[in-house]
């Protein structure tokens, strides 16, 4: 197939995002044909750290600024995100980059076939739209030697076809009522199909949440032994004001405090829902070594980091994590 015929491809599996409501139930969701899929072609999704990024609000710009943050920090990173504002090609980034129209259409080619035979299995049900572009997705990312993946959820998260991956960090943003046909008609019920995402032992960064949301996430964490990391409580932050310009914030987190501006305008961006607090603690969770406090004037970050003895690797975070703050102008690219 060409790029063209592989978008035809892609289009003609049923598509929940552009279904009537009334098609969405939990009986459509069945990881096991997404697992299923998955093995036909050699477990992909496996052998890859991974951040996995569930919630109502912000899951994709705190996805990207993430994996921005990370990548310049020396990682290879592979970012997924869904839905996509231009072409599909933007959803599977490595790096930044989208994936291209050859390998878009390579890999679908090579799916095809698995996809059908995984189709004839009536048990599990026929893949998906976005059961595809995950599966294309991981395969990107293998081929291309991604040693961190950013794993946006699309729908969810217990039964999202991401949630194959037994993520390092899980990162939970604000949750309020969504897609209550499927997930539940109450904060507690889409609190705990969010909380699907976190996997025994892993770091999870959760954005204050109501205290109905908040008691379920709590208890998943307790039950799977995973260590739960609150804004706002464990992190903090303080807006200092801005112009026309942009405005400033310093978010305190675990191990040290940033000094950050970003362009964007308004309270409401340095409040505790909005991605700034959440990205940063989540890449810092990931990347950052213990010890002393860490802190940076976001004019200079690099040579105040050096002065205090960090590493390269940190020292491009801090420059990084400056940088992605400051100019993110959508969930998809960051400039």
């Amino acid at each position: 197939m060409d790029y063209a015929a592989a978008l035809r491809y892609t289009l003609s599996l049923t598509d929940f995002e552009r279904a009537p409501a009334s098609l969405y139930a939990a009986a459509n969701f069945d990881l096991r044909r997404m697992e299923g899929l998955l093995e036909r072609v050699g477990a992909p999704h496996l052998g890859t750290t991974s951040v996995h990024v569930a919630g109502t609000k912000g899951k994709g710009s705190t996805a990207a600024m993430i994996a921005t943050c990370l990548s310049d920090a020396g990682h290879r990173m592979g970012l997924y995100t869904s839905p996509h504002l231009h072409t599909f090609r933007e959803r599977i980034r490595t790096d930044g980059e989208p994936i291209s129209e050859a390998e878009f259409a390579a890999l679908a080619t090579r799916l095809k076939p698995e996809v059908a035979a995984v189709g004839r299995d009536l048990r599990y049900g026929e893949i998906t739209t976005f059961e595809l572009l995950t599966a294309m997705a991981f395969m990107h990312f293998r081929a291309k030697g991604v040693t961190v993946q950013v794993l946006e959820v699309g729908l969810g998260g217990r039964l999202d076809a991401t949630n194959v991956v037994a993520a390092q960090v899980a990162v939970i943003t604000p949750i309020s009522l969504d897609h209550v046909d499927v997930l539940g008609h109450s904060l507690a019920q889409i609190a705990a199909e969010k909380a699907g995402i976190i996997k025994p032992g892993s770091t999870v960064i959760c954005a204050p949440q109501p205290e109905e949301a908040a008691q379920v996430i709590e208890g998943a964490c307790r039950q799977r032994g995973a260590r739960l990391v609150p804004l706002g409580r464990a992190v903090t932050w303080e807006g200092h004001g801005g112009d026309t310009r942009g405005q400033h914030l310093t978010v305190s987190g675990l191990r040290g405090s940033y000094h950050l501006s970003i362009s964007l305008l308004g309270r409401h961006q340095v409040e505790p829902e909005t991605p700034q607090p959440i990205a940063a603690q989540a890449a810092e969770s990931w990347l950052l070594p213990g010890g002393e406090p860490m802190a940076f004037d976001v004019k200079e970050p690099t040579v105040s980091l050096r002065r205090r003895g960090f590493t390269a690797a940190v020292v491009q975070f801090g420059r990084k994590l400056a940088n992605a703050l400051s100019y993110w102008v959508g969930a998809l690219a960051l400039w």
